[in-house]
This record gives structure tokens, C-alpha cells and sequence, in this order.
């Protein structure tokens, strides 16, 4: 059982709630530890973190309680192989359309027999080697890592059962590219991407695969409506946004509503 699965098994079989890191900021993390959120999304194919300190992120998640995942930018080798040595507990991978992706992520990431995985045995993955049996912690981390496939295209939606039937990956489903190949950008809630939602979810459930997603908040009741493993409903960049908005915003009224009411205190009245 991977770790995605211990975790929504360890929250009684209820949805996590995360929140995505899109650049490098450990304060951030922290604060989402101390909310209470239960995942962290470190984002590595639009953000410029590296694998320095996606694994350095991975140390202050695990150490606040936190699932982490790495999305990486694709399935080359490199990347699988650094994302996963990182050792985050999911290794995520968009734009997935064909089974011959979803095949090189496994290749990539799981120790043999299961997968073809460089053998280094020196990594955060396999605690630095520390452990008696460096084969048989190998093999605890093909267990318990998650690998996900994000599907997000139409194309990968016209084979999404050829896909969801590839064993041992999961699902991330991501709406926004999904949209736009619809030919809906932006338009998230719109109801050919909600259709496809569900269509993705149905594949994914009949062959036993987590799920997992991101989405605005006026789209939360729809997707926890669909019973989803993991929902990723803040970054940093959207709190940092909403928050200054909102404090600007605030601040704009109270001096619109005191125009012409101050009065300076002594001391301050010109000369």
C-alpha cells in the first residue's frame, strides 16, 4: 500500500487537503503545518525549485507531518530519477497521454524487479543507506511511493481506460489544461470539463486508483463531491494574492470612509 493510501486510510477514508508550493519558501510550509494541512505540492515543471531543495522541502514537510509530492516535468530518466530520490511519498508527472509514458515512470522509479531504478543506495529515498537490508528498504519504497499520472488533455481523455488500466499509477487529474484542450480555457466549472471529471474518476475507481486534484474554491463541493484522495486547495502564490488584496481592499475603505475626518494631533499642524 503506497503512501497515499496509508494516508487516506490513517484520515478514516476522507479526502486530504494540501496546498502547493510553487516556489522556495519554508515559511510557507511551516505555516500550512501549523493550519493543519495534510499534503504538500512541490511544484518543479512550472516553478523554478530545484532538486536541492525540493529534497530540502521534502525534510520540513515530513518533519511537520505532511504527505509530499514532487511534480517533476516529465518522465526522463533524470527527472524520475531525482524527483524520486528526493523521497518524496508521491512523484507526480503531467501531461501523461500514452501508456508508454506511464511504463517509463514506473521503469524509472521502482527498484527491480518491479522497475529498472539506478541502484544508489546513498539517497534521502532509502535513508542514506542506514538500514541492514539496502535491498529489502529498496523494495519498501516500491510499496510505499506513489507514482501518479496527470491526465489532463483530450487526447489522454479518449484513452483514459487504456490509461487508468496501467497498474501501479495513479491519477491526478489536472483541470486546467484540461479545459483548454476542451477548448474551455479557464473555464474549470464548465460542464464538458465537470463530464470529463467524472468520466476520469469512474476510470480510475473501477481499477482501484487513487485520485487526486486541484481547484478554486467555487469548485471544492464538486470535486469532494466525487469522493477524490487528495485535494490540493491553496498555494502560496493565490494566499499571498488573496491576503494582500484583501488587506488593501480594507485599508482603501477605512481612508475612502475618514476623507476629511482626520485631524492631525498637535504637534503635526503645519507651521
Amino acid at each position: 500500500m503506497n503512501r497515499l493510501r496509508q494516508a487516506v486510510q490513517a484520515n478514516g477514508g476522507k479526502t486530504l487537503l494540501g496546498a502547493a508550493v510553487y516556489f522556495y519558501d519554508p515559511i510557507f510550509l511551516e505555516i500550512c503545518g501549523h493550519l493543519g494541512y495534510q499534503a504538500i505540492w512541490i511544484e518543479m515543471e512550472h516553478g523554478h525549485i530545484t532538486f536541492a531543495e525540493a529534497a530540502d522541502l521534502c525534510r520540513m514537510a515530513a518533519g511537520s507531518g505532511m504527505l509530499t509530492m514532487i511534480r517533476i516535468p516529465d518522465v526522463r530518466r533524470e527527472n524520475v530519477l531525482k524527483g524520486a530520490e528526493c523521497g518524496a511519498d508521491i512523484l507526480d508527472v503531467p501531461m501523461i497521454e500514452t501508456t508508454d509514458q506511464m511504463q517509463a515512470l514506473r521503469e524509472y522509479a521502482r527498484f527491480a524487479p518491479a522497475g529498472n531504478r539506478g541502484f544508489f543506495s546513498v539517497s534521502r529515498a532509502v535513508d542514506y543507506g542506514i538500514a541492514d537490508n539496502i535491498v529489502a528498504r529498496q523494495r519498501r519504497v516500491n510499496s510505499d511511493l506513489c507514482l501518479m499520472a496527470q491526465i489532463e488533455t483530450s487526447t489522454a481523455l479518449a484513452r483514459v481506460d487504456e490509461l487508468a488500466a496501467v497498474p501501479d499509477i495513479d491519477v491526478f487529474i489536472g483541470p486546467a489544461d484540461l479545459a483548454a484542450s476542451l477548448g474551455v480555457p479557464t473555464e474549470t466549472s464548465h460542464p464538458s470539463v465537470q463530464a470529463a471529471a467524472v468520466r476520469i474518476v469512474k476510470a480510475a475507481r473501477a481499477n482501484n486508483k487513487g485520485i487526486a486534484t486541484a481547484c478554486a474554491p467555487n469548485e471544492f463541493a464538486f470535486w469532494l463531491g466525487l469522493g477524490i484522495d487528495l485535494l490540493f486547495c491553496a498555494n502560496d502564490v493565490l494566499c499571498l494574492k488573496r491576503a494582500a488584496a484583501t488587506l488593501l481592499a480594507d485599508a482603501r475603505q477605512i481612508l475612502k470612509s475618514t476623507a476629511g475626518k482626520f485631524t492631525p494631533v498637535e504637534g503635526e499642524r503645519e507651521a
